[in-house]
């Protein structure tokens, strides 16, 4: 903030009476010097001005009261009013810079119209006319910097709110989306793992019945394990019965397991959507990715999805996407770029519409122990993320 943008902030009151104190005292010294005569009475009305003005500097409207009085008395008594009406004009204008209400100025105002046209008792129309112009240049200029501060402050005031709420707002909604991609992701394992262990109490159902004559040390483990993954099973159920709820569940949202040998044709569709949609996709898949585990198959193909998506939502269906999948070791490098269609909207920060789609990428990554890293690439956008193995 500079100097003179502090000087005209309502926390600076006493800084501003004090000069105006000043001011004062040189304007009655530079007159004395010029030979104008000063009565004592005027001095006496000056200097209880200068007091008033400083002790009352955190109460504008009692402040205001003492100056219009003290210049009441002013216009009465002696003929060198001008240190009280200053000093009435800036209590106005603090006045002006206080007010919760316009009211309060205009009260104060007539104050002291009244006060000034019943101490000069002008006879004509023209006289008041005249009296009311020169009251209003004296008054004007602190009356009009106590209001212009006043308004922006209440302006800067409100911005700041807005700021606030626009903040929480972005905040709940950043909540929102990743509370979702966790439900998603949640109903996602719960498929998956559902999956396997219904395999594996299937099998251990048939082990039971295709070997005959077990022991029976041997039959009660079996017994035991299918049991216990028929129970798996049922909390299973219970859990994600709280996560599944139909109305409001994306459209993309309620997935189900996918075979990880079905994943390279998954990857395809995928692609040939976007194409459908006009983008153009490059894309270099790895065989190998059909021997993920279906943990992380899902993800590569959601992932896919929601990057080729994005493409043809913020980039256009002019853009060229090229996908990357390579399965490095028991790595999965996974990236997603496009050439920005022609077009360079979308390229600060996150792509328009909110980046909720880029939270849920980011959740889903970071679930599986990856860093997604997003963001400008050339005229275009790029995500990549590499999802490490078991042994990572």
């Amino acid at each position: 903030m500079s100097r003179v943008a502090r000087l005209l902030d309502v926390r600076e009151t006493l800084t501003r009476l004090v000069l105006l104190d000043l001011s004062g005292v040189i304007y009655l010294l530079v007159a004395r010097h010029n030979g104008v005569p000063q009565t004592p009475l005027q001095l006496v009305l000056a200097a209880l001005a200068f007091v008033s003005a400083v002790a009352l500097h955190r109460r504008p409207p009692v402040n205001f009261v003492v100056q219009t009085v003290l210049f009441a008395v002013a216009l009465a008594t002696v003929e060198d009013t001008t240190i009280n009406q200053v000093g009435t004009a800036w209590a106005l204008g603090e006045l002006a810079l206080w007010a919760p209400r316009p009211r309060c100025l205009w009260a104060g105002a007539g104050l002291v119209v009244v006060v000034y046209l019943a101490a000069d008792a002008p006879r004509s129309w023209a006289e008041i006319l005249q009296a009311l112009a020169g009251l209003s240049i004296n008054l004007g200029l602190p009356v009009l910097i106590g209001t212009v501060v006043r308004t922006t402050r209440e302006l800067g005031q409100q911005a700041e709110q807005r700021a606030v709420e626009e903040q929480r707002r972005r905040e709940s909604e950043h909540r929102a989306a990743r509370a979702d991609e966790r439900g998603a992701i949640a109903r996602e394992l719960h498929d998956v793992v559902a999956h396997h262990v219904a395999s594996i109490v299937l099998r251990i159902g048939v082990a039971r019945h295709v070997l005959p004559g077990l022991d029976p040390k041997v039959a009660d483990v079996f017994d035991d394990v299918h049991r216990t993954g028929t129970a798996a099973l049922a909390d299973l159920r219970q859990l994600v019965a709280v996560l599944r709820d139909p109305n409001g569940v994306r459209g993309d949202a309620a997935l189900t397991a996918i075979e990880p040998s079905a994943l390279p044709a998954a990857l395809d569709g995928a692609v040939e959507t976007a194409r459908r949609a006009g983008v153009i996709v490059e894309a270099e898949i790895d065989p190998a990715v059909g021997a993920l585990d279906a943990v992380r198959g899902l993800a590569v193909l959601r992932l896919t999805q929601e990057a080729l998506t994005n493409v043809a939502k913020h980039a256009g269906p002019a853009a060229t996407a090229r996908l990357r999948v390579s399965v490095a070791g028991s790595d999965v490098d996974w990236e997603v770029a496009d050439d920005g269609g022609g077009s360079r909207a979308g390229q600060e920060g996150t792509p328009p519409g909110g980046g909720h789609g880029l939270t849920g990428m980011r959740e889903r990554v970071e679930v599986l122990g990856g860093v997604l890293t997003a963001g400008p690439s050339g005229d275009g956008w790029r995500v990549a993320t590499s999802l490490p193995g078991e042994a990572s």
